[in-house]
């Protein structure tokens, strides 16, 4: 297998761009040091597309540099695993906010030669020596303020589980070596990106926490600023950092000498001095480094309407409860219903179903979770009782009892679960990748919230997670997602594909911590309920109950359908921005249809390999 790409996106030639009619990449002058400077015509970004149908390939992402390393990898013969690792691995270096190699994720793969899905967790796992009372102020006996304080942290911090999916996706379904992935993004960290307006938002809006760690500052906020709009961003530390992990593979990465470095790192925060942010050491270790190792759960599967619906098993709480929540509308005959009668027998649904999340969902290694009743048509049937076509039902909704003893005379009560305070971040990533042999991925990968946790190691240009902020903050022995040494937090991340006819249909995921399932969920009840085609289902407006009291949604939702929907009872919070999916449809004709966000977090990129004429 030849080398994986020598260019990449942001930065781009108008000749690359004619000379293959689409995504080309980086132009070959020499790199600068390190740092920013300024824009040039030769660096200049070119337009992101949010829709792509043609053949050989697909990749849709939130990034066009990411986006075209997807596309130059399947252009040069690559698999859908080995573009969906080197696209990860650029958005590495475009996205550090959301993801990178300090954090973790799910992917989930069809193998096109034999017909089976199969998963990778790498999650991240808490330090064997996390106690239980890891985010409690010990002067006040509280829950330190979410953020900026518990975030930025390193008791915060998980073991990351990224190096070792890229490994193992590579093994199990690639021929590109961990090396030659890694390669593109090396290439685009070192000759670099232009910042652009998401990127210095970010920045500024996490400049306090930022400033606190001296790495940090000294990599995003070069001369005390955030970098310019239009400048040129170049990591060198994170491009050597890639070199090596290419040359010496993931296990340098968990046993080596930078698996002390970051346990270093996480022990002994490398604070500035310049705030008054805390930054408590964490616990995490060299040995938790060693110890850490991917999970290969069975994927979760249900049918809806006739499709196979596969995602990810836990500690992802999105396979169960995206299930959970169409099995419950399955009851319901949408066809005959109005959009508004289907978006609030969705609301409804969605409620019922993050009950049962908040009462069942944790890591499979340490909680017994019945995932089979919580996907199964009898207790989607008993739980479909408690929602009422006519009325919104008071929220929170209790719980139901997932025990396959399930009463179909609608008679079963419900079991009331309190409120346990976690938060997830949103700045989370998602990539769909289709290759020309119909192989499928589904990937999504996070540091948690925006920054992570604020902290970089020293030298080696990626930022660790606060992944662990997941867990519920205070301690209860009966939360299936209490803190526990070496277990991995409960996630909302939702990678799903969708099968037609046994035959692989759709592939689709988003960021946008525990609004990622009803990213999900809304996008496929679009697309299948309401018939709408895919780029209309996706750049939709969002709507999202977690079982609230109030729905928080999008202006455009609540234009759309709020009064509608007030008659219903139901009560609405407005939110700027609610997911920003990325997906990936196989048309009738054997083509290929990619899809981006347009708008959303600045939009999306969507490309083929072979662009439709």
């Amino acid at each position: 297998m030849s080398p994986a790409i020598t260019r990449s996106r942001r930065s781009r030639t108008l000749a690359g761009l004619a000379a293959v009619g689409m995504i080309a990449g980086l132009t070959t002058a020499a790199p600068a040091s390190a740092g920013t400077e300024q824009w040039s015509p030769e660096t200049a970004p070119a337009e992101k597309r949010a829709v792509a149908i043609g053949a050989g390939g697909a990749v849709s992402s939130v990034d066009p540099d990411a986006t075209a390393v997807g596309i130059e990898v399947l252009r040069r013969g690559g698999t859908a695993a080995d573009a969906a690792v080197a696209t990860a691995a650029a958005l590495g270096v475009t996205e550090p906010y959301s993801a990178g190699i300090g954090g973790g994720g799910f992917f989930v793969h069809y193998d096109a030669a034999t017909g089976e899905v199969g998963t990778i967790d790498g999650r991240e796992t808490a330090p064997s020596a996390m106690p239980r009372d890891a985010f409690l102020d010990p002067e006040t006996g509280q829950p330190y303020p979410f953020f900026p304080d518990m975030v930025t942290s390193g008791v915060s911090v998980g073991v990351p589980g990224t190096p070792a999916t890229w490994e193992a996706a590579l093994r199990e379904w690639g021929t590109y070596s961990l090396a030659e992935a890694l390669r593109p993004a090396t290439r685009l960290a070192r000759r670099g990106f232009v910042v652009d307006e998401e990127f210095r938002e970010q920045t500024l809006d996490n400049a306090e926490r930022f400033s606190a760690i001296t790495p940090t500052a000294e990599l995003f906020l070069p001369d005390g600023d955030a970098p310019e709009l239009g400048s040129v961003f170049r990591n060198h530390d994170l491009a050597r950092t890639y070199a090596e992990l290419g040359r010496h593979g993931a296990g340098w990465f968990y046993t080596g000498e930078i698996a002390g470095e970051i346990a270093d790192t996480v022990r002994n925060p490398p604070r500035s001095g310049h705030t008054d942010l805390p930054v408590p050491p964490g616990r995490l270790s060299t040995g938790d480094m060693a110890a850490y190792a991917i999970a290969r759960p069975e994927p979760t599967r249900h049918d809806y309407r006739g499709y196979e619906v596969v995602g990810m098993a836990p500690p992802s709480s999105g396979g169960t409860t995206v299930g959970e929540l169409l099995n419950i509308l399955e009851r319901f005959d949408t066809s005959v219903m109005s959009t508004e009668q289907v978006l609030h027998h969705y609301l409804e649904a969605s409620a019922l179903a993050y009950a049962d999340r908040a009462r069942y969902l944790g890591d499979l290694a340490f909680v017994e979770v019945p995932v089979g009743e919580l996907l199964s048509d009898d207790f989607a049937a008993e739980r479909a009782c408690e929602l009422d076509p006519r009325s919104a039902a008071d929220k929170p909704v209790a719980a139901g009892t997932a025990d396959g003893d399930y009463d179909p005379g609608c008679s079963a009560t419900g079991i009331e679960v309190p409120h346990r305070q976690g938060e997830e971040g949103l700045s989370t990533t998602h990539l769909s990748v289709v290759d020309k042999w119909g192989n499928v991925v589904a990937y999504t990968l996070t540091i948690e919230q925006t920054g992570g946790s604020g902290i970089t190691v020293p030298g080696r240009g990626f930022l660790l997670n606060n992944e662990l902020t997941d867990f519920s903050h205070v301690y209860d022995p009966d939360d299936p997602n209490r803190i526990e040494g070496g277990k991995r937090p409960r996630s909302s991340m939702s990678p799903t594909i969708v099968l037609r006819d046994g035959e692989p249909w759709l592939a689709l995921g988003s960021p946008g911590g525990s609004t990622i399932i009803t990213t999900v969920a809304q996008t496929l009840v679009n697309r299948i309920d309401l018939g709408m085609d895919l780029p209309t289902a996706l750049a939709a407006p969002r709507a999202t109950q977690r079982n609230t009291v109030t729905v928080s949604a999008e202006a455009g939702f609540r234009d759309a359908h709020g009064a509608a929907l007030e008659g219903y009872g139901h009560r609405f919070s407005t939110t700027q921005e609610i997911g920003a999916a990325a997906a990936v449809e196989i048309l009738p004709d054997g083509t290929v249809q990619a899809v981006a966000e347009p708008h959303r977090r600045g939009g999306g990129a969507a490309a083929v390999v072979l662009p439709a004429r």
